[in-house]
């Protein structure tokens, strides 16, 4: 009889959704051929989650949650927005977001083994996938640690398909930080300030702009300056500091923060499938068209 490995046993649970014990006798049953196993669980009408394994889950929501001076945004994927939209999974998304702020897992494996009510999320994943039906993935999460002196700003758009959150320093106004979360939203900045752009990426833009420059038939002598200004327009572009606040054209983000009393110190943007598969993030505009009605 073959011997059965852990690693086989949560390779066949993540590809048919069952759990570990029925995953670990499929596999004794078939002397460890994986091919066999997943026919095995099927045939036991135990894998309703099999046939799902290889479909994209691209769909569902992003969700944030904060517990004290925690706070958690997650993402929870399914395969269509029809069941994004369903209550259940809408609950299941909320319970995950909740439990993750509260137990502040450093891995995604922690995060997977927290326990709601008796049940691991893992297995309120898979349960999910069995009973509603479509391939639901658990795929990401952050956490952001924040003092009694700062604020977290948090922004949901379109129901769930982009969440924001922001951690602004020496500042209590909710408000503001929600402001600020609806501009990363909005803009979609990559960075708080220029000073966190890495190198490389600096070294990349600066040869494009080069070529950029040479191929319009400049003058060598005076692309060096050119160049300079054109690499200040990028940085200020992608940093969320010194972009336009969308409520207030007239001055940066950073500027409307500051005269509050504020420092932005960090954000994140999830967009749901964004890197799952080409998908064109379609809420920019919506976004900002809200803000200047607020």
């Amino acid at each position: 009889m073959a011997k059965i490995s852990a690693k086989q046993v949560k390779e066949l649970r993540e590809l048919t959704g069952v759990g570990m014990m029925d995953a670990k006798k499929a596999l004794v049953e078939v002397d460890g051929d994986m091919d066999k196993a997943i026919d095995f669980l099927r045939e036991k009408g135990l894998s309703k989650a099999a046939k799902k394994a290889s479909r994209i889950a691209a769909e569902g929501l992003a969700a944030t949650s904060i517990n004290g001076n925690t706070a958690a945004i997650i993402e929870v994927n399914s395969e269509t927005d029809f069941v994004s939209k369903n209550e259940e999974f809408v609950n299941i998304v909320n319970t995950i977001a909740d439990a993750v702020a509260a137990n502040k897992p450093a891995t995604m494996e922690e995060a997977i083994a927290i326990e709601v009510d008796g049940k691991t999320i893992a297995d309120i994943v898979l349960e999910a996938t069995n009973k509603i039906g479509e391939k639901i993935s658990f795929r990401r999460f952050a956490i952001l640690e924040k003092t009694d002196n700062d604020t977290f700003g948090e922004y949901i758009h379109g129901g769930g398909q982009i969440a924001v959150i922001t951690l602004i320093e020496g500042l209590s106004d909710e408000d503001v930080a929600k402001d600020v979360s609806m501009h990363v939203a909005a803009i979609q900045p990559k960075y708080v300030n220029r000073d966190e752009v890495p190198a490389e990426e600096l070294e990349h833009e600066k040869k494009v702009q080069t070529e950029i420059a040479l191929n319009e038939g400049k003058p060598a002598n005076i692309v060096e300056k050119m160049i300079d200004g054109r690499m200040n327009k990028f940085l200020a572009e992608i940093s969320l500091n010194e972009q336009p606040f969308v409520k207030d054209n007239d001055q940066t983000v950073g500027k409307f923060v500051g005269d509050k009393g504020g420092t932005i110190k960090q954000f994140i943007r999830f967009t749901v499938g964004e890197g799952i598969e080409k998908r064109q993030d379609n809420f920019a505009d919506e976004v900002a068209a809200q803000m200047k009605k607020d």
